[in-house]
Parts: C-alpha cells; structure tokens; sequence
C-alpha cells in the first residue's frame, strides 16, 4: 500500500512539473494571438485589393474623396462605414468578395479580441489592424515596438496603439500595416 501511494506521489509531482513547463492557459493565449493576427492580415489584403480594384478605400464613397483617413477604432460591422454602407459589407459584397461573411461574423462577434482600424490619411500611408495581445510573448512583443530605438513609423498609431504606460500595464497593441 505504502509503494502504491508513493508512485502515485511521485506521478502527481511529475504531473505538476508537466503542466507548469507547458503552462496550458500561456499556450491558449498565444493561440488566440496567432488567429488575431492571421485575421488582421487578412483584413489588411482585403482593404489593399479593394483599394487597388476600385482606386479607393472601402471608407470612402469614390477616389475624389479626401481626406481618405479612418480613425483608430474598433472594427465594426455597423459603425465602420463610407457614409452609407458598412466596410466590412463593401469588403464581403457580391461584387467584391474581398472576404467572407463567415470571416466578418466572426471578427465582429461577441468574445472575439476586438480589432481596430487606423489609417492617418497621408497618401501612400498604412492602413493598420492592430489588437491587444492575451499572451505575455505577444505582450512583449507589443512593448517592444512601442518602445523601438528608430522609433514608430509617422504614420503608425502611436496614440492608440502604444498609451502613455502602456508596457508597464501589458496594454500595447499589435499592429499590423
């Protein structure tokens, strides 16, 4: 009896050495990261396709509409529109198809790490999609570039993206041009 209960001692030990090496929850993050960034890349090449098919952005209602600049903001399926129509509708569009309606719902659903939008207006300027990392890994990368020797890029969203304190916090974004 005494044998048994010390194999399942040292089996409940190695259990506990396991799962803090691995650290399951760290690992989950880190994948919530990874899809937030694969769907802001994704939003990205569907606002340069569209750009590039229509001479515009999704934003604004036609090429002569200055300035053409979208402030930073959550994405939206509602709120994010031309004037008219919703972004994210032009970009999921019959006529355009730059993305799936599968991929909006998603994006726009409750419990999804919300992403946001920015683009400062300066012609030949980035659009970014940035998001607030869950894992520490993405978080320090996040603080890494908010705090970057060259510095931000000048059209990069320094306001939002990267808040007085924000590394000491864990509340930088990631963002994605």
């Amino acid at each position: 009896m005494i044998e048994l209960l010390v194999v399942v001692a040292v089996l409940g030990i190695l259990a506990v050495a396991v799962l803090s090496a691995i650290n399951p929850i760290e690992q989950i993050n880190r994948g919530k990261d990874t899809g937030s960034r694969s769907d802001a890349e994704q939003l990205i090449g569907a606002v340069d396709r569209f750009y590039t098919a229509s001479g515009y952005y999704p934003w604004v209602t036609g090429a002569t509409i200055t300035p053409f600049n979208t402030a930073w903001a959550a994405v939206d399926a509602t709120v994010w529109t031309d004037g008219t129509t919703a972004v994210l509708t032009k970009l999921s569009a019959l006529g355009t198809a730059e993305i799936k309606e599968s991929f909006v719902n998603r994006i726009t659903a409750s419990g999804y790490n919300t992403l946001y939008k920015y683009h400062k207006g300066d012609v030949g300027g980035s659009t970014y999609v940035c998001f607030l990392p869950k894992s520490s890994n993405f978080q320090t990368e996040a603080g890494n570039r908010c705090t970057a020797a060259g510095g931000l890029p000048s059209d990069f969203p320094s306001a939002g993206a990267c808040p007085a304190g924000c590394v000491a916090s864990k509340l930088c974004y990631i963002c994605l041009p």
